[in-house]
């Protein structure tokens, strides 16, 4: 279903109203001042082909992050067997926030890429969206520390009484952790010690970086603790410019402390999906027992075969349960993961010609261009609402179900006050008036999306995102309005879609949001809008949003097997996204085809 090199200014059919294009005159030795200049932020970007990395930090760090994620970007494609293949995706865009509590305070909720579930020491810091504009990712650039034994406490004696406080949670962060007060006792005590191990910063990056190329240039229904394993196994990278050396597969910092202490879990019981319906996985199960298996898995001769039947067979709807058969007595199959964990494991090198790598190309940021990285960032936690109890649910679940949904709908609220009343200090940049635009557009309040995308279009009047979400208000407004003045508010509303395809006909957002002016009206689409959004699935693939949409229309026009392909990464894959129940109905209704 994958397109390469498929590109396609699919609205140019559309018709457009004539635009007056004023231009005072100028003598050619005129020099034009538009502005003061801007002054220059702490952030830079650095770009390679397949990746975009922003980060407040130094920039040799920034540049060796981003020429290593291209190198791993390399080495992915001579594994998969995908060099020099076309690519017509979305580049990765990966930002690199300040400390750990920094990164913390912006309570980024990785509700399309839940990971584990991770003993509470491996609770990781690591942000990731595969959003329908491409893929965005985020870390904190310190380093942690993943405590696996409590850290012990000293008793200091009976210096202070009469302050009682609740214990501390030692599995947290490795930040330093505060003096506790015993609760029955008047005596102090200061955290001290433990058994910890470090989790740094570019590991988290590599080892999401490797999931993403699974899950873009793959993409199938993993077992999550398998989509854990591979994303460790290359966490552990190394490269050698001088040589042009890559190795992978080496031991994570620390494995043999995390095994030792929190011992192993039952392999037979992690294939087949049965541990991870135990409390036993709560406590016990983290990245470093994903990477054992995974690594078993990958250099194993006997086993790989049956491993690629296995993951097939997930791929194609069939439980862990169902597809663990193939590996035949599974208490064999553990003695043999426990005698390999007991050798010295392997590790590959490979080597590539460093040209095929380039460098990244550096820039540093104005403070204009920063001010709105982080809101971007945080713009899919907070317009992003659960969908609270459903029929069917018990009075315990769903009373928690509509709990959450309105806390989110209150954080909502706070987070998009903030951002109107910050956006409004900058009415004339850019970036402030498309992501509120955006915000307000994704939560439903079309009228003050529409009036911050006027106000991007007033300082840009060709920028693509303030056109298409002008449209998608218009759009919004039109179906919500006089029947019979529909239609043609309708074809409004598409003028400004089509112009922000010809603005850019690289982006998604117009392609999708052209096709949703038809289904979301009542409207059966036009094939032009349906291979649009075929487009912006094959632009972002490892997104469930477009993939969807494109899987219902494939089954309102009974094109089953179509709609399979495309919907089964959603319905079956490793996360519970919020798209997921809507592609396993879809995947019900077409039982009988």
């Amino acid at each position: 279903m994958r397109l390469h090199g498929f590109a396609l200014p699919i609205l140019l059919a559309l018709p457009l109203p004539a635009i007056a294009q004023v231009t005072p005159s100028q003598s050619q030795d005129q020099i034009v001042v538009r502005g003061a200049l801007e002054k220059m932020s702490d952030w830079r970007v650095a770009e390679t082909d397949h990746v975009i990395v922003y980060s407040d930090g130094p920039a040799a760090e920034l540049t060796r992050i981003a020429h290593n994620l291209e190198r791993l970007h390399f080495l992915l494609s001579l594994l998969l067997n995908r060099v020099d293949q076309p690519d017509d995706t979305i580049k990765l865009r990966v930002t690199l926030v300040g400390d750990s509590a920094e990164f913390d305070a912006m309570d980024l909720k990785n509700y399309r890429s839940r990971q584990g579930p991770f003993a509470p020491a491996f609770q990781l810091q690591r942000y990731y969206d595969p959003r329908e504009d491409g893929a965005v990712m985020a870390s904190g650039r310190g380093e942690s520390i993943a405590y696996v034994v409590p850290q012990p406490q000293i008793d200091l004696g009976s210096v202070i009484s009469g302050l009682n406080a609740g214990p501390i949670n030692p599995m947290g962060s490795g930040q330093a952790e505060p003096v506790s007060f015993a609760t029955n006792t008047d005596t102090v005590r200061v955290n001290s010690g433990g058994v910890g191990v470090p989790i740094t910063a570019e590991g988290r990056i590599y080892a999401g970086y490797a999931q993403h190329y699974l899950l873009t240039y793959f993409p199938a229904a993993y077992p999550r603790w398998y989509l854990d394993g591979f994303g460790e196994l290359f966490s552990t990278i190394r490269i050698r410019p001088q040589d042009g050396a890559i190795e992978y597969g080496h031991m994570p910092e620390g494995y043999r402390k995390v095994i030792e202490n929190l011992g192993n879990v039952p392999v037979k019981d992690v294939v087949t999906g049965r541990y991870f319906t135990t409390s036993a996985a709560l406590k016990r199960w983290t990245p470093f027992h994903a990477w054992i298996l995974t690594h078993f898995m990958f250099f194993s001769d006997a086993r790989r075969p049956q491993f690629s039947k296995y993951l097939l067979a997930i791929a194609r709807g069939a439980t862990l349960e169902e597809a663990a058969k193939v590996f035949g007595d599974l208490d064999r199959l553990e003695s043999e993961v426990k005698a390999y964990d007991n050798k010295r494991l392997p590790y590959e090198r490979l080597t590539y010609p460093a040209e095929r790598v380039a460098e990244p190309l550096v820039q540093q940021l104005t403070r204009g261009q920063a001010e709105f990285l982080k809101g971007r960032l945080e713009l899919g936690s907070r317009v992003e609402i659960p969908a609270g109890a459903v029929p069917g649910m018990d009075a315990k679940t769903a009373k928690r179900a509509d709990a959450a949904r309105t806390e989110a709908l209150e954080a909502r609220g706070r987070w998009l006050a903030r951002l109107r009343s910050h956006s409004g200090e900058f009415p004339n940049n850019i970036e402030a008036q498309v992501l509120l635009a955006e915000a307000e557009c994704r939560s439903g309040n079309d009228e003050p999306c529409l009036a911050a995308a006027e106000r991007a279009l007033r300082v840009a009047p060709n920028d693509s995102r303030a056109l298409a979400w002008k449209g998608v208000a218009l759009t919004r407004q039109a179906i919500a309005g006089p029947a019979d003045q529909r239609a043609a508010r309708l074809q409004n509303a598409r003028i400004f879609i089509a112009r922000a395809n010809r603005a850019d006909t690289d982006a998604t957002l117009p392609l999708i949001a052209y096709f949703r002016s038809f289904t979301d009206a009542g409207e059966a689409p036009p094939e032009v809008a349906t291979v649009g959004l075929l487009k912006s699935t094959d632009a972002v693939p490892a997104a469930p949003g477009p993939r969807l949409l494109l899987g219902e229309e494939l089954a309102r026009q009974h094109q089953a097997v179509a709609a399979r392909k495309i919907l089964e990464p959603v319905a079956h894959g490793p996360y519970d996204s919020p798209e997921q129940p809507a592609a396993k109905a879809v995947l019900e209704g077409l039982a009988g085809e």
